[in-house]
């Protein structure tokens, strides 16, 4: 079954950001469209994680973002889903998967046990995930591809109208990354929601987006992946090759 959002589209316009005298963006202008993957691409140091953290609100810029409805209308407030690069944790504490998601949507604290309604809430975001069985495996033995997917079943609980994910699987093995991207292009589609990604693997943003954006700073040119990795400006910074960016 289909579980469309109210967004229709997030709009990027002059997207600037200035720290120190320095300029980190420049006139960044853009649009982010629901049931679509847009990726960003650009060498280290292109832009790329700034622009997420303007987009999210964590850093100052100059510029408009408006998130706007089928309608035209904006909308006041985005719910927003969010997957890191990298959890940072001590991997050796004794805490399941099921214990760190229950943290995370109940108010009952952890120690005071889980309830029976949690825990069938943690199978459901697991499941909808692909990871049905992690429940009970501890969070620091959890592969790179595993851990991703718990991040990812966390980010849409609730359920976000975007998805902003800050190159989340760096250093996991191609068949991870591969299955991992299966799992947002269904949930692109089942659930008509806007989906953000930075990636280094040009090969499979080929494969998987649907629009593609490629940045130094301000947006070099943006399209579909056909029409961005065919660019002289895409030449310009990879090279006429498809090899992989080292981010």
């Amino acid at each position: 079954m289909l579980h469309h959002c109210d967004l229709c589209h997030i709009d990027l316009d002059r997207i600037t950001v200035r720290r120190g005298g320095q300029v980190l963006l420049q006139d960044v202008s853009m649009h982010i469209h629901c049931g679509q993957l847009t990726v960003l691409i650009g060498q280290n140091g292109a832009g790329k994680t700034t622009l997420i953290r303007a987009l999210l609100g964590q850093i100052p810029h100059t510029g408009i973002i408006r998130h706007v409805d089928s309608r035209g209308l904006d909308i006041p407030h985005l719910r927003t889903g969010y997957v890191p690069q990298v959890l940072q944790f001590d991997r050796e504490m004794p805490l399941t998967v099921q214990d760190y998601l229950a943290a995370a949507v109940s108010r009952r604290p952890v120690w005071a046990g889980v309830s029976k309604q949690t825990k069938e809430k943690v199978s459901r975001m697991l499941r909808d995930v692909d990871a049905a069985g992690l429940e009970n495996r501890l969070l620091g033995r959890c592969s790179g591809g595993e851990l991703q997917r718990v991040l990812l079943a966390l980010a849409l609980e609730p359920a976000p109208d975007l998805l902003v994910l800050d190159e989340p699987v760096s250093g996991i093995d191609r068949n991870g990354l591969r299955m991992f991207l299966e799992t947002l292009t269904d949930l692109r589609t089942t659930r008509h929601m806007a989906i953000l990604l930075v990636s280094h693997d040009l090969r499979f943003v080929r494969e998987y987006a649907d629009h593609v954006v490629l940045l130094e700073k301000s947006v070099l040119t943006q399209g579909t992946p056909g029409e961005v990795f065919s660019s002289p400006e895409f030449s310009a910074v990879f090279g006429t090759g498809d090899e992989e960016e080292d981010d």
